[in-house]
């Protein structure tokens, strides 16, 4: 029986769908729900509305994205692993999130391997520094010397506490030497905007939601 579907290309979750429940009734036979564990305006929330459009228009059955935020992407992926195991409540999510949240969060309410069925990957999105214009520097190296003339003056916006985008800034703080704030948002987008509007000053984000924006990217 297909079960739940995570963190993937729906044109492989098509197909699967399709091969699980063909031998009992035609899929989908009702409307489809992409859970978006993260808030509106992000990569995960872009990917999930382009590719439900193509579904809707390829199934001939509306796919609608539901973005249920908090803890990470935790309540989200909660609510999908407790729906029904019928194919038609698929999460898509970052898979940094799936990963890194179970050694995070003591007392995650699912289980990554055990409630969801893996299908494939939508995109590979790579992450990229931004800064607003106003800190005084034009490439990584500058940016480096900088935070380490100012120690602790900078402030690095991530869209959640324990996602990606904070551990890669704390894996590039610990490997340069420097130092800087963390500023949590309840989504990326949120995040970009405060960078792009002077509110903070460093980012790393997902190149597909943050891409153009009055930031300098490097």
């Amino acid at each position: 029986m297909f079960k739940k579907l995570a963190y993937s290309t729906l044109i492989g979750v098509a197909l699967t769908a399709v091969t699980a429940v063909q031998a009992q009734t035609a899929f989908p036979a009702k409307a489809i729900r992409i859970v978006v564990p993260f808030a509106a305006g992000g990569t995960s929330d872009i990917l999930a509305r382009t590719i439900g459009q193509k579904l809707t228009e390829s199934w001939g059955q509306p796919v609608v994205v539901d973005n249920r935020a908090g803890a990470n992407g935790n309540v989200g992926a909660d609510h999908v692993a407790k729906s029904a195991p019928d194919g038609y409540t698929l999460l898509l999510s970052d898979v940094g999130a799936l990963a890194i949240n179970p050694s995070v969060y003591p007392n995650i309410p699912y289980d990554v391997v055990k409630d969801f069925s893996p299908v494939g990957m939508v995109s590979y999105s790579p992450h990229a520094f931004g800064v607003h214009p106003s800190v005084p520097v034009n490439n990584v190296k500058e940016l480096i010397d900088y935070a380490k003339a100012n120690p602790g003056k900078l402030n690095f916006a991530i869209s959640g506490t324990g996602g990606a985008p904070h551990l890669a800034g704390i894996a590039f703080a610990q490997r340069t030497g420097i130092k800087w704030a963390y500023i949590p948002y309840k989504g990326g987008s949120q995040a970009v905007a405060d960078v792009a509007s002077g509110q903070a000053n460093v980012i790393m984000n997902g190149m597909l939601a943050t891409y153009p924006t009055n930031a300098a990217w490097f």
